[in-house]
């Protein structure tokens, strides 16, 4: 999206959800190249889902696909506004998995996926990086980012498979996926920032849709490959969300154990604040509080089980530092000859800023990203359907992608690639 310019039209039609807003003319300026009512049927959906429970006081979910500025006029208590977005949705979909919507699940993770307001074309809007999703699924997709921008056919390909693996996991229809994504790329030398966009507030469908102006990130049949491992009912693998035990991490690496059981105490941390927003406040603490406990209680045997392994593992822990992998070759299956690993560097797919890419192109062909968890959820999908890899090292992969999501830059493929 090509502006941070704050909507005119809806603003006072569609935001009389949680509580009113207050427009001084100073606010109402003129915008460029507004696209934020273009996938409006979503938009309608997550605020409908909204409206059963929203203790952040979010106003409307077109506030999240807004540039900050815009943004935080319809932020509720939501502090970090590059997260706004996440959290709208993060909402929308506990909500809907409350009442056993799947449809709604469906809306939420689509709209997380929809492209975010940047305040011109070509300009790649900024990743929530410092709150984690309640919800794995939520947290395993990010906002397609504009069709101008470095890379943004590739990233914007990553995310609309990974959401059709999202959707399919909670039983919704994959190729419902599709509909997430954006524009035709528009000139990054236009200074009128005209962009391939439409806005049209009375659109019910959304004028993407009905004005045939939608770009497909994937074919169904990618879709079809993508989603081909999926049981429905359970998370897709790329979820990161996920606690594995000690003694697993353990078969792999010490330093596997060391970096997962500390993301133990913080997910359940997170649920600790999370689970105040979905049920009593007071028993969800007292739930939480014991789950924390019990995650503190598990890092300290985790550590001298890490501390134990240490000697038997040293030669799997010093492979991280090759491209083969540091598990055994019969435990990634097919793809026993490959590395699992992921590098950062700068120069990747011609890139000018550093990115990520997996170290094994090969095996794992998918092109490079600025986020981490786009590569990492790639690689744990591929371990867990293409290569039939061993559960374990599947719930490694999940754990590496967890401890990345923690860190920036080389440290956060070191926490990655420390997993296996």
């Amino acid at each position: 999206m090509k502006t941070e310019h704050f909507i005119q039209t809806l603003a006072l039609a569609s935001l009389a959800a949680a509580h009113p807003v207050s427009l001084s003319s100073s606010r109402l300026r003129a915008r460029e190249v507004p696209q934020e009512l273009s996938h409006k049927k979503y938009l309608t959906s997550v605020q409908e889902l909204l409206q059963l429970d929203n203790p952040a006081g979010i106003v409307d979910p077109v506030f999240g696909l807004l540039g900050n500025a815009a943004a935080a006029e319809g932020a509720g208590t939501i502090e970090d506004l590059d997260c706004l977005h996440q959290a709208t949705a993060d909402q929308a979909f506990t909500n809907a998995k409350a009442a056993g919507n799947i449809q709604g699940m469906t809306d939420a993770l689509v709209f997380r996926a929809l492209e975010r307001n940047t305040g011109s074309v070509g300009l790649a809007s900024v990743l929530c990086t410092s709150v984690q999703a309640v919800n794995p699924e939520i947290a395993a997709l990010s906002q397609h980012q504009d069709p101008a921008s470095e890379g943004a056919a590739e990233i914007n390909k990553g995310i609309t498979l990974e959401l059709a693996r999202q959707i399919a996991s909670i039983g919704g229809d994959p190729l419902i996926a599709i509909e997430s994504g954006t524009f035709e790329p528009g000139d990054v030398n236009d200074p009128t920032a005209a962009g391939n966009t439409c806005d049209t507030p009375d659109d019910e469908e959304g004028c993407i849709f009905t004005l045939n102006l939608l770009v497909p990130d994937a074919t169904p049949e990618e879709i079809a490959a993508a989603v081909a491992d999926v049981v429905p009912g359970q998370a897709a693998a790329a979820a990161p969300a996920v606690v594995v035990d000690a003694e697993v991490c353990a078969a792999f690496s010490a330093s596997a154990t060391a970096t997962a059981a500390p993301v133990a105490v913080e997910t359940a941390k997170a649920k600790t604040k999370g689970a105040g927003h979905r049920t009593s406040k007071a028993a969800a603490k007292a739930k939480a509080a014991a789950k924390a406990k019990a995650a503190a209680h598990h890092v300290s045997k985790a550590a001298a089980k890490a501390k134990e392994a240490t000697n038997r593992v040293s030669n799997a822990v010093a492979a991280i530092a090759t491209t083969s992998s540091a598990v055994g070759s019969s435990a990634l299956g097919s793809c026993a000859s490959a590395s699992p690993l992921i590098e950062f560097g700068v120069g990747f797919d011609g890139r000018k800023d550093a990115s990520f890419r997996p170290v094994d192109g090969a095996t794992f062909s998918q092109g490079s990203a600025q986020n981490i968890n786009i590569i990492a959820s790639f690689i744990c999908s591929q371990l867990q359907g293409a290569c039939k890899a061993d559960a374990a090292v599947v719930a490694a992969c999940v754990a590496g992608q967890t401890a990345a999501q923690g860190a920036e830059g080389q440290a956060a493929a070191d926490a990655f690639n420390a997993a296996f």
